[in-house]
C-alpha cells in the first residue's frame, strides 16, 4: 500500500470517528432542545437526524454534481447552509442556559460534525481522476481481424519484396 494511500486511510477513518462522536453528542442536544420545547417521544428523536441529515444530503449532492463536472443547483447550496446553521444554532440555543462558554462547548460537536463530513467530500473530490487525464489504449489493429471500430474485414498488408 502507497503512502499516500495509507494517509487517506487514515484520513478517512479519523474524519469518520469525529463525525460519529460529534454526531452522537449533537444529536443528544438537538434531542434535549426539542423535548424543552414541546416535541416528545418519535419528533424529538428523529428532529435532530432531520438536521444533521440535511447536511449530509446537501453534501452528497454537491459531490455528485462536482464529479460529473457540473455546477450544483443553488438549492443543494442553499439547504446545506441552511442545515449548518441549524446544526449549530440548535446546539448553541441547548448550551446557552450555560453561559457563554456553555453555548461555545456545546456548538463544538456541531461544528466538528460539519467540518469532519466536508473534509470528507473534499477528499473524495480531489482523489477522482479527471476525465481527461484518462488514457484509452488504442485497440491494435491485425491485418486479417474484423477490425473493432468499424467491422469491416481489413486487407493483408504485402510485404516488402513480396506480392
Amino acid at each position: 500500500m502507497s503512502g499516500d494511500r495509507v494517509i487517506r486511510f487514515a484520513t478517512a477513518a479519523v474524519v469518520c470517528a469525529v463525525a460519529a462522536f460529534a454526531a452522537v453528542v449533537s444529536y443528544s442536544h438537538i434531542y434535549g432542545l426539542g423535548r424543552a420545547h414541546g416535541q416528545d417521544g418519535t419528533a424529538a428523536r428523529l428532529l435532530p437526524l432531520s438536521v444533521d441529515g440535511l447536511i449530509l444530503a446537501a453534501s452528497l449532492v454537491l459531490l455528485h454534481e462536482a464529479r460529473n463536472d457540473r455546477d450544483a443547483r443553488r438549492l443543494a447550496r442553499f439547504m446545506l447552509w441552511l442545515g449548518i446553521g441549524a446544526t449549530i444554532g440548535a446546539n448553541i440555543a441547548f448550551g446557552a442556559g450555560y453561559g457563554l462558554l456553555g453555548a461555545l462547548i456545546s456548538a463544538w460537536p456541531a461544528v466538528a460534525f460539519t467540518g469532519s463530513v466536508e473534509i470528507a467530500m473534499q477528499q473524495v473530490r480531489r482523489s477522482r481522476v479527471p476525465r481527461s487525464a484518462i488514457i484509452v489504449p488504442a485497440v491494435p489493429q491485425v491485418p486479417g481481424v474484423w477490425s473493432r471500430l468499424s467491422g469491416r474485414r481489413m486487407r493483408r498488408r504485402s510485404r516488402p519484396g513480396s506480392r
